[in-house]
């Protein structure tokens, strides 16, 4: 297995700039593992691939306004910050893990300023993937700070979206924390998931705060080299419980985007993994083919960058030659891709 294995071009006109409206008329393409056949819905569509039962599991977790321009307190020179995650280890809430630009020119000691002055940073260290350490100074609390001078972190590939920035939140969003959206989730409407409870479908959340992976391609040919970034994720007892009654009876659990996929494998226990506990933690968890599912049975997700660590775990899913005609599919039907895309269900 190679990384080039997961590579596909993509022409920029399917790179969505912005979100469909409403949220569950976006496409979605349905790929039964079985008989390796396609079906092209719409994603409100989803209730008809859906049984009583069925238990749907998403990421609660909000996207903090990350993304703070600001200067170089020495020079002016401007400056962007993208807050990822505190740091860990640490025991101030105000140390945390952060990607800078221009990276080069801010060394450790460098001082940077924010607002009028309202919001201060200096970086206390850099690790080897360029990610760097600061402690945030601010007069007020830090969050709310946050909130006012900061911006929806977009990915790179979304040019100039001027639209609502709850679009780049789900409508279940409620614990802050996130420097990226888990987009699976972004297709549902609160009238959606009404229908889905009312099929008989219960929907429960766990909590994964999405950090530099999101952002970061595999450099390595050999993707087993790849260094996974450790992510933080919550489950609550009775969340724990709910999984593990729908494994014991042998119903479904359909995990609402990669990011619920990598809480719900790294909780899971070899020998029973329908006796979960609840808990927190850090997830390095990598999933690539040859891996064996434990918890997830079917699965929503968006189409995914190249090289990236989030179609392998697909691809471990779906099988890898599968997958591949599914991206070939999506991109001869003209499907909209990455965050702001269309989606997929594979069952």
């Amino acid at each position: 297995m190679l990384t080039s294995d997961f590579n596909y071009i993509l022409p920029q006109e399917l790179i969505a700039q912005s979100p469909a409206e409403p949220r569950d008329s976006s496409r979605l393409l349905v790929l039964d593992r079985a008989s390796g056949e396609f079906q092209h819905r719409v994603f409100r569509d989803l209730v008809d691939f859906l049984m009583p039962g069925d238990l749907l599991v998403a990421n609660r977790s909000r996207v903090i306004p990350a993304r703070l321009l600001g200067v170089k307190a020495s020079t002016s020179t401007p400056v962007e910050m993208l807050l990822l995650r505190p740091a860990p280890g640490t025991i101030s809430v105000n140390e945390w893990e952060v990607l800078l630009r221009p990276a080069r020119r801010l060394k450790v000691g460098a001082r940077l300023a924010f607002g009028d002055g309202e919001l201060g940073a200096e970086v206390l260290s850099i690790n080897g993937l360029g990610v760097r350490t600061v402690r945030l100074e601010a007069q007020e609390p830090l969050d709310a700070v946050v909130d006012r001078l900061g911006r929806a972190p977009l990915p790179p590939y979304i040019h100039d979206y001027t639209g609502d920035p709850e679009r780049y939140q789900t409508v279940y969003s409620d614990t802050r924390g996130s420097a990226a959206a888990p987009t699976a989730g972004l297709h549902f409407t609160h009238e959606l998931m009404d229908r889905i409870e009312e099929l008989g479908v219960h929907f429960t959340f766990v909590t994964l705060h999405i950090g530099i992976d999101t952002f970061r391609p595999i450099q390595e040919e050999d993707p087993t080299q790849h260094p996974m970034h450790r992510e933080y994720y919550e489950v609550s007892d009775d969340v724990a419980g709910e999984i593990s009654a729908a494994k014991r009876e042998g119903r479904r659990v359909i995990a609402v985007g990669t990011t619920t996929v990598r809480v719900l494998e790294s909780i899971a226990t070899e020998d029973s993994p329908s006796s979960l506990r609840g808990g927190a933690g850090w997830t390095e968890l990598f999933i690539y083919p040859g891996y064996r599912y434990k918890m997830v049975d079917a699965l929503v997700t968006n189409f995914h960058l190249p090289r990236s660590t989030l179609m392998m775990l697909v691809s471990a899913l779906a099988g890898r030659d599968l997958l591949r005609s599914a991206y070939r599919e999506a991109l001869e039907q003209r499907y909209r891709f990455y965050s702001f895309g269309d989606a997929m269900l594979i069952v």
